[in-house]
């Protein structure tokens, strides 16, 4: 009877890796891996979707089929006090847990940092006129139709664009929404959340508790030549680190998002590649190191790090409905998770646009605004800032057919908020595009409706 079962296990084994084989191009040596990653980014996405996002099943199911089809396979399940449990085949299970204002965070045997957090309440007044609330006046009527108009274009071609927002001088001139969105559904920013990231350093250093050329940055490094790297060589992603950023089984970036307790001691254990300043290289391990680094000026424990993002981020901005979340470790995971509407989106932008300044507060020295969008010293890529891509200061611009002084926040599947300085001018678009998306031509198009 034991080697009847036994057998069958065996058996089951075998069938469970010719089918990944054939389904999603797995070798034997990358399953460990692959299912690992494909239970914990299910389980993950699958509960923020549903929890923060409000989205139903069929667009969640679809959503993660949009990375492996591999995710087809998946179980989904409920699990008690709100969370969600996925596994694949006879594998181990992950759970995510949704908790109110953090969002959901996957679980992890012995990490309980999140247990006791409590969520600040944070005044909101949603009949202020934007951005303080979200009355946001009488729409431009040839621009809202260009908007309509190019959304409708975008998913019938298949992009799947869900949201799409323009801002100038201060006032939100067109909307346009995708069929089960709203101005309030929290949308995934992804890396976008590495500039939103920078913009809570650039609160440290305007309360002075942070400095660009400040090194020796974590104890952990205290031993080693990365004690050089500086704040400013981690924020233009130039710090030497080596990280594999590709978003294959086994990469660092997929282990730290989806299969470990703290994304940033992921990255932590990075060693040093290249001397700091020298070479960029995209890395979102880097973010959640930047992210780790506001964890501990601001008092290193998890309510404290959510105290301060409401206090110093929601509160003045006036954020009405963003989450930032958090990993097991208690710290906010600002390489890819927020979830925030097209308006909360389009605030992040007027404050970079108002030179640090908004609903009466300065948040960020205007220095540092500039800063943040000024090309970096880097040998081989210096089109990148503070956390932003930027348009200038390569041998080419980035997006030709923008102006020059265009940079943006960007995140996968095209979530793309551009601001464009010399207009006064922000386009927020949001969605879920698993190939190549017309930026360039399709954020001209709609600049070239704007008033001068």
């Amino acid at each position: 009877m034991i080697e009847r079962l036994l057998r069958f296990v065996l058996l089951l084994v075998f069938f469970g890796a010719l089918l990944l084989w054939l389904l999603a191009g797995i070798s034997p040596r990358q399953m460990p891996s692959a299912v690992g990653l494909a239970t914990g980014l299910g389980a993950k996405l699958a509960c923020s979707g549903e929890y923060v996002s409000g989205f139903d099943q069929t667009r969640i199911v679809d959503d993660l089929a949009s990375y492996s089809v591999l995710t087809r396979l998946l179980r989904l399940e409920p699990v008690a006090g709100r969370g969600v449990a996925a596994s694949l085949l006879a594998s181990d299970v992950a759970v995510a847990r949704y908790r109110p204002g953090l969002g959901c965070a996957l679980q992890y045997a012995g990490h309980n940092a999140l247990n006791d957090v409590v969520v600040p309440v944070v005044q909101r007044n949603p009949g202020a006129p934007w951005p303080l609330g979200d009355a946001v006046g009488v729409p431009d009527p040839g621009l809202s139709s260009l908007l309509a108009e190019m959304l409708e274009a975008d998913n019938a071609a298949g992009l799947d664009t869900r949201a799409w927002l323009v801002l100038q001088h201060g006032s939100i001139l067109a909307e346009a929404y995708a069929p089960g969105i709203t101005p309030d559904t929290p949308l995934l920013g992804w890396s976008m959340g590495k500039s939103v990231t920078a913009i809570m350093l650039g609160r440290l250093r305007a309360q002075g508790r942070i400095t660009l050329d400040e090194t020796d940055l974590f104890s952990a490094w205290a031993d080693d030549e990365r004690a050089t790297i500086s704040l400013q060589n981690m924020l233009q992603m130039s710090s030497g680190l080596a990280f594999s950023e590709d978003y294959i089984p086994g990469s660092d970036s997929t282990r730290m998002l989806f299969m470990a307790p703290s994304a940033s001691e992921v990255a932590m254990a990075s060693t040093l590649e290249h001397p700091p300043g020298q070479y960029f290289a995209y890395s979102s391990g880097t973010t959640n190191l930047l992210a780790r680094l506001v964890s501990e000026r601001v008092g290193g424990t998890p309510q404290a790090l959510v105290d301060f993002i409401a206090r110093e981020i929601s509160l003045p901005l006036g954020l009405q409905n963003t989450t930032f979340e958090l990993d097991a470790s208690g710290v906010f995971v600002g390489s890819s998770f927020i979830y925030a509407p097209a308006r909360d989106w389009a605030r992040f932008a007027y404050l970079m646009l108002n030179e640090g300044t908004i609903n009466g507060h300065r948040v960020l020295d205007a220095n540092w605004v500039a800063r943040a969008r000024h090309p970096n010293s880097s040998d081989n890529e210096p089109r990148y800032g503070y956390q932003f891509w930027l348009n200038r200061g390569g041998p080419n611009l980035r997006w030709p057919a923008l102006p020059e002084d265009a940079y943006a926040m960007q995140g996968n599947r095209a979530q793309v908020v551009m601001l464009v300085p010399s207009r006064q001018a922000a386009i927020v678009r949001l969605g879920w595009t698993a190939g190549e998306y017309p930026t360039d031509t399709h954020f001209a198009r709609i600049l070239a409706q704007l008033p001068r």
